[in-house]
């Protein structure tokens, strides 16, 4: 039986992931295997190339052949120079730094919203609008208001509410008393 180190590809359409996996040759690309020794993620950014060195050293050992993709990441890995006995074991292989906790990153929020100004809030938005004001006012100041009130008009024609005395009178009807005369 010819043993093949290979790829599985899993994943959904244009994020392909992939297992690197140990396979009898004649076995579909993604069909049974005999064991899944790591796994490859390519679209990841640096890309993750994750191993089981042991597990690969004993199927290079007993002869599992790799095809080529996987003989590419066993070079990063350092996996296939330590197979060879080749100097540069360490690898190549980069990797991301790991994510910053939650908690650390609400508290640094915090932190950063207890130090903020206890003022009005404002907003950008807010700010060009009142600079936009001054602008859009001065040509409405230029034209002539056809809807402003006549001198002609008579005082008749006010309503009483707007005068002094028939504010007074109208809060008085409102409330239901009237004033007694002396």
């Amino acid at each position: 039986m010819a043993v093949k180190i290979r790829l599985k590809r899993m994943g959904k359409i244009r994020v392909p992931q992939y297992r690197i996996v140990v396979v009898d040759s004649r076995k579909k690309r993604d069909g049974k295997v005999i064991e899944e020794i790591g796994k490859y993620h390519p679209k990841e950014e640096p890309s993750l190339i994750d191993v089981t060195s042991e597990r690969a050293q004993y199927w290079l050992g007993v002869g599992a052949q790799p095809s080529e993709a996987v003989e590419a990441l066993l070079k990063v890995t350092g996996d296939w120079q330590t197979f060879k006995g080749l100097p540069g074991t360490e690898g190549t292989l980069k990797t991301a730094e790991p994510k910053r906790d939650k908690a650390e990153i609400f508290n640094e929020a915090l932190k950063e919203a207890g130090n903020e100004p206890k003022g009005g809030a404002v907003t950008k938005k807010a700010d060009k609008k009142k600079a936009e004001e001054p602008k859009t006012e001065e040509p409405k100041a230029e034209e002539p208001k056809a809807e402003e009130p006549k001198a002609e008009e008579t005082p008749a024609e006010v309503p009483a509410s707007e005068t002094p005395e028939g504010a007074a009178a109208e809060a008085e009807a409102a409330e239901g008393t009237e004033k007694p005369e002396a």
